[in-house]
């Protein structure tokens, strides 16, 4: 038994592409911090969201600086904003994050305004 599903996670692997499987990695992350999948949150619900930052911008708004964060899940993508900061030591492209905040839904885009974040270890492949 233990041969047959050393064998079956292996030809999984083989037949899986490498986007599948991160985003399976991602979705056992969400599920193990106790946080809900991006694509089940609903506009302007609380949220605690788990995921991994895939890219960030510095947007002006008004005038004033807005860090831009795109969090993923493997389920979907969310936009964190935090008004008047340019940049915040710890988060980077890759960087695990745990965030709580108020999710909106506005024109096929979710956004969390100024979440609170807390730092996660970046999980290893196994």
């Amino acid at each position: 038994m233990g041969k047959e599903n050393m064998l079956q996670r292996a030809l999984r692997r083989l037949a899986t592409s490498n986007a599948e499987l991160e985003s399976e990695e991602l979705q056992r992350n969400v599920r193990d911090e106790g946080a809900v999948p991006i694509s089940d949150c609903q506009d302007r619900e609380q949220v605690c969201l788990t995921g991994t930052v895939s890219s960030m911008t510095l947007s002006p708004r008004a005038g004033h600086p807005a860090l831009e964060v795109e969090l993923r899940d493997g389920s979907g993508g969310v936009t964190l904003v935090w008004l008047g900061r340019r940049q915040i030591p710890g988060i980077d492209a890759g960087r695990t994050l745990k965030i709580h905040g108020r999710i909106s839904c506005h024109e096929g885009r979710r956004l969390v305004y100024n979440p609170r974040y807390e730092l996660l270890p970046t999980p290893t492949a196994s």
